[in-house]
């Protein structure tokens, strides 16, 4: 194959395609390029169909760590299993182009996005749909694009619209939108936002279908010059004498048995109908045709209950299409938890857990992204359980991973900065029943979760997931969809936000020609949808709790002198070691002198203590009840807190002259002085407030010659304040 360059210039940035000169034995192999860097994308194809009622798709995104110039983290220093970031950006890609192959395609196809540089600058994720669309077009696969994507992010100082920003362009904005599809369509959509509102996002979304157009231009003109042989394929189809045969027959019992509010009743149902036509065939009507009696068997439901909503607005449970299901709300339903939340909504229902610790205790992210880590974790679980049925529980999957980022997400923009609230925060959404958008329930059960342990969020946040059934001109908007009218409906468009605007989408479309006015007709009928639910869970707990649990930790949060962090750490960590083993506390020490302190009790007050004290300079006319620690002839030293010492000298120990210190203090007494000077060494001079009557007879046991009556000899070294050392030996 000839090598082929296209380069371009779309909204200020340069994009080059390639193709001819890697990977030449893959089906389609496309090398997209945005600065430095590189994705290559490839698509191959079986080259027979298989034998399934299902279309075949994997999609993987592989990230190398050489791409970013650094080592895997891990003893065994090699890629092993998807980070989350990889498997995320694996979905964006499936998402669009999975709805875009030929009906009937049974031939198994595996898309495979490589990283092979990553210049740190511009993101590899949004760039490598166009490289799919690309590589599956070159490959001869019988694909409908050509399609792409784009992430637009807004400057906030100026309004505009930035198309696939750099990270810090992306960071610095309130808006991270990704927008996949063709010329003319919106096929797939997610978005993180800070509470922006309905126009502002139809704004954007109208200008990411501009985008997509000008890059699929581009696309065409890079594939004219490609020889592309389309592949020989054999498309499923079915007889439509069957078709015919089984909707004439069944579309009247599927309508009764699709009305029922209750999910396994009507699946039971369902499946009674779809027995009793099944046993209108014979046995050699089966063998011969029991793979296409099943598929007509599911296009009867399929057909059924998207003709009760566009025909005579009805909905398998009875709402009307704009109504949200019966909500329950409980916040603080597990006793020992930080913080927690269960939250149902019809048959779906989310118990989201939350967990306080350290900043210190933070996810650290072994990946090519720029991205550190994260102090806000949000994990989901989806055991088999939750939908009635049994299962391997092997880790999570996919879809699991892409919930739990989006409900993260949709909560991030309203989590308090660290230095308002200095808590590394996890929340954990079980899912415990699931009929329809449990990734929103996670949201919801979230939000009760972060208001139960006392989060100062800035506002509460709600979701909802909206669905489509479009039939021609024919157009019905569902609210608060449920299972049977994701899985047979046209499109899952999933909104999160507060009052104030959204924090989050997420929409798949299998309908061709989803419009963004459509799109605008969700949008405002999801705005009214969340407000509902958010009322329901406001009447629950209406304001985050002024106390926190009273398992969650306490941290302090204290400020010192950069230059005395050296002090409070101590040579090998020793001091630090055993501020934190004496009281229970734990301690973290930020490089700017902010240290965090934690513990469940009063210990995390006095490792406080110890550590201003480490760090306090004292200062003269200060009083202090000290411990004596050393006595030597001129005087006594006596501790004024951890790690500094004053000089009491003999002259001050008593009222009178006194012979010895020892006739009037021993180590380990307490006294009451106060600071007289301070030199320019950092010596300290004390007097003795509680002065004791200086002992009979011990005046006549003062050395000759001694002039203690002077005041604090200062011409030796030993007259000031000292430091804890091992010529001390008592």
């Amino acid at each position: 194959m000839t090598k082929i360059v296209e380069k371009f210039e779309l909204y200020g940035k340069e994009y080059v395609l390639e193709i001819g000169e890697l990977a030449k034995q893959a089906g389609g192999a496309v090398t997209v390029r945005q600065g430095d860097t590189m994705v290559l994308v490839t698509a191959t194809a079986s080259k027979f169909p298989k034998d399934l009622d299902f279309f075949p798709l994997t999609v993987d995104f592989e990230e190398r760590m050489y791409a970013a110039g650094k080592l895997p983290g891990g003893f065994i220093k090699r890629e092993s299993r998807p980070s989350e970031k990889a498997t995320l950006t694996a979905r964006m890609i499936d998402r669009p182009i999975r709805s875009s192959f030929a009906d009937g395609f049974r031939n198994e196809v595996q898309v495979i996005a490589t990283v092979l540089s990553a210049d740190q600058v511009h993101q590899p994720d949004v760039i490598s749909i166009m490289g799919a669309s690309s590589a599956l077009l070159a490959a001869g696969i019988p694909f409908e694009g050509p399609l792409a994507g784009v992430r637009v992010c807004r400057d906030v100082e100026t309004g505009e619209f930035l198309v696939n920003p750099s990270f810090d362009q992306a960071e610095d904005s309130d808006l991270d939108l990704v927008v996949a599809g063709s010329k003319d369509a919106v096929y797939m959509l997610e978005a993180g936002a800070q509470e922006v509102t309905e126009e502002d996002m139809l704004a954007a979304l109208m200008f990411a279908q501009e985008a997509i157009g000008a890059f699929c231009d581009v696309q065409e003109k890079f594939l004219a010059q490609v020889d592309i042989k389309p592949m020989e394929v054999k498309l499923q189809s079915v007889d439509p004498a069957l078709t015919d045969r089984i909707f004439s027959a069944g579309a009247d019992m599927m309508k009764v048995a699709l009305h029922n509010a209750d999910k396994h009743a009507r699946m039971d149902g369902v499946q009674a109908v779809k027995d009793e036509l099944l046993a209108t065939f014979s046995d050699e009507e089966i063998a011969a045709q029991g793979k296409d009696i099943k598929a007509v068997l599911k296009q009867l439901e399929k057909k059924t209950m998207r003709t009760m909503v566009l025909t005579e607005g009805e909905r398998a449970d009875g709402r009307k299409l704009n109504e949200v299901r019966k909500i329950s709300n409980t916040a603080g339903y597990l006793p020992r938890a930080h913080g927690s939340g269960l939250f149902t909504r019809g048959q779906t229902q989310v118990l989201s857990v939350l967990t306080l610790g350290m900043l210190s205790e933070w996810q650290r992210l072994d990946t090519i992204d720029v991205a550190e880590g994260k102090r806000y974790i949000h994990h989901y679980n989806f055991p088999p359980f939750s939908t009635g049925e049994t299962g391997f529980m092997r880790g999570p999957k996919r879809r699991d991973i892409g919930h739990g980022a989006l409900a993260e997400r949709a909560l991030l923009p309203v989590i308090p900065a660290e230095e308002e609230f200095p808590y590394t925060i996890r929340i954990v959404s079980e899912v415990l029943e699931s009929n329809g958008s449990s990734s929103m329930g996670s949201v919801c059960g979230s939000t009760l979760a972060l208001m139960d342990a006392g989060v100062p969020i800035a506002a509460p946040v709600s979701g909802i997931a909206m669905g489509l059934i479009k039939e021609g001109d024919d157009v019905a908007i569902l609210t608060d969809i449920q299972g049977l009218e994701d899985f047979l409906g046209d499109m899952d468009f999933k909104v999160a936000g507060t009052p104030n605007g959204i924090t989050a989408m997420q929409m798949d479309n299998k309908a061709k020609g989803l419009s963004v006015d459509i799109l605008r007709k969700a949008l405002m009928q999801a705005k009214e949808g969340r407000a509902f639910i958010l009322g329901k869970m406001l009447e629950e707990i209406g304001e985050a709790r002024a106390e926190m649990s009273e398992f969650a930790p306490r941290i302090i949060t204290i400020k010192i002198p950069s230059d005395k962090i050296r002090d409070v750490i101590g040579s090998g960590g020793k001091v630090i070691r055993g501020i934190q083993a004496d009281t229970g506390a734990q301690i973290d020490i930020q490089e700017d002198g902010t240290i965090f302190i934690a513990s469940r009790d009063l210990g995390g007050e006095e490792a406080v203590r110890r550590i201003q004290a480490i760090v306090k300079e004292p200062e003269i006319g200060e009083e202090y009840h000290g411990r004596v620690v050393a006595i030597q002839a001129f005087g006594a030293f006596v501790e004024l807190f951890p790690g500094k010492d004053g000089l009491l000298h003999i002259s001050r120990v008593a009222q009178g002259r006194v012979g010895k210190v020892e006739d009037v203090l021993n180590v380990g007494d307490e006294v009451h002085v106060k600071i007289l000077e301070i030199d320019d060494r950092g010596k300290v001079s004390l007097d003795r407030l509680d002065k004791p009557p200086a002992p009979e007879g011990s005046a006549s046991s003062a050395p000759s010659g001694d002039r203690a009556d002077r005041g604090p000899r200062r011409d030796s070294g030993d007259s000031g304040s000292r430091d804890r050392s091992p010529r001390r030996r008592h």
